[in-house]
């Protein structure tokens, strides 16, 4: 790992120049740029005061912690076929299950729909890509078709049904899928 690089990082993610870390690290900005183009390494004594300086501690600078996946394609995708309920479900967003909201690709055949969910906490999202659907909130049955979306909260008991066949994107927040 070359240290220079990461504290140079770290520094203009901080938004400090080179003078201003130096003067709060009680070092020179010529000491700083050479450490930060690794031509010298600091005293351990002098990385702890430089890290404390930019807000991070020696364990977290050193972790090599990989990068959080920001973007998904088709090869990162769960696909669940369910042939009794004649529906199709995609996670796209793979573990999304740990975060606030799991959206999924719902893909309803003609005639299919999907298990009636019991009231819970929280929020679903809808938007329907291709063909309709009826949303099933309680005792009431509202109709969504491509191009429209549809949200409400999760106290009833709800589900989703399509006579003729829909794909859309539902988002459930807290994940219930």
């Amino acid at each position: 790992m070359l240290i220079g690089s990461r504290l140079r990082e770290l520094r203009i993610l901080k938004g400090l120049t080179q003078e201003e870390l130096a003067d709060r690290a009680e070092l020179s900005k010529g000491f700083i740029s050479q450490v930060e183009r690794d031509l010298t390494s600091p005293s351990i004594a002098t990385l702890m005061d430089i890290l404390q300086c930019l807000g991070t501690t020696v364990s977290e600078f050193f972790s090599e912690a990989q990068e959080e996946q920001i973007v998904f394609g088709r090869q990162d995708y769960f696909e669940k076929h369910d042939p009794d309920l004649k529906n199709e479900i995609r996670w796209i967003i793979p573990n999304a299950q740990k975060n606030s909201m799991e959206p999924i690709l719902l893909t309803l055949e003609a005639g299919g729909s999907t298990c009636p969910d019991n009231p819970h906490e929280g929020e679903e999202f809808g938007y329907v890509l291709q063909g309709s659907v009826a949303i099933h909130l309680g005792g009431r049955i509202c109709k969504a078709k491509k191009g429209e979306s549809f949200y409400f909260r999760a106290d009833k008991t709800h589900h989703l049904s399509s006579r003729s066949g829909a794909v859309l994107i539902w988002v459930s927040s807290p994940p219930s899928f």
